[in-house]
């Protein structure tokens, strides 16, 4: 299967209940099909320094930030392909950069133990290394995902994701995909993913069902919580 590895778009976000999903799935079906990845469940693994140095500028909502983690579809043992994913927005726009390698390399690569691949997504990840220091592991948030793509080929894509969860101890794609929810029962985060302007059928559908657009990061409502309710279990994870 072949995987795309720069993406430019917006992403634009909205928190929807099962009752509203619903119909915009009904919606979408003339217009929408499953794409490659259907129904997964998404694993990551971000990276910041030991003062969350880069969600506590995200949450700042500065002109620019960035991310840096590692994404798996589903468990990844020590030699299963693994995403190293460097996500970049710069005023509404994302730019997501990212290499694909085996769990166990991707893990040593940004432990500083290997080198990066010597390409320019390589480099971009390598310069992110050594400009904030110290970046590790800091916390593993886990979600079922369904995947859309555009019939037409257009490059639109929507995802809903449900049963977010994180937490902050066992920092590997390996380990289980447990967690604490960030979400309440039957709540659902909808991602619409496009390189231009939305269609109208999709603005009407969400228009029709009350669905407004909101900001909302998921690794940011990790932080905020394990800030209310458990910093000292995720500082000295």
């Amino acid at each position: 299967m072949e995987h795309q590895t720069v993406f430019e778009r917006y992403e634009i976000k909205y928190l929807l209940d099962s009752r509203q999903r619903d119909a915009v799935l009904r919606a979408m079906e003339p217009y929408m099909a499953p794409d490659q990845y259907d129904r997964s469940l998404v694993r990551n693994v971000y990276y910041d320094t030991p003062d969350y140095r880069l969600i506590r500028a995200s949450l700042d909502r500065p002109v620019y930030k960035e991310k840096l983690r590692v994404r798996s579809y589903g468990a990844a043992g020590a030699d299963d392909p693994v995403f190293v994913e460097l996500k970049k927005k710069y005023r509404e726009v994302v730019y997501k950069r990212r290499i694909l390698l085996p769990r166990a390399g991707a893990e040593a690569a940004l432990a500083g133990a290997v080198p990066l691949p010597d390409s320019q997504i390589g480099r971009e990840i390598a310069y992110a290394l050594a400009l904030y220091r110290g970046l590790r592991p800091a916390v593993f948030l886990a979600y079922e995902r369904q995947a859309y793509a555009a019939r037409d080929g257009s490059g639109l894509r929507i995802t809903f994701d449900e049963n977010i969860r994180y937490r902050c101890t066992g920092l590997s794609l390996g380990a289980d995909s447990a967690g604490k929810p960030l979400l309440a029962p039957g709540r659902v985060l909808l991602e619409v993913k496009t390189g231009g302007s939305m269609p109208l059928w999709l603005a009407r559908a969400l228009a029709q069902q009350a669905v407004y657009k909101t900001s909302y990061s998921k690794y940011g409502a990790a932080y905020q919580d394990m800030n209310r309710t458990e910093q000292g279990v995720c500082r000295n994870a």
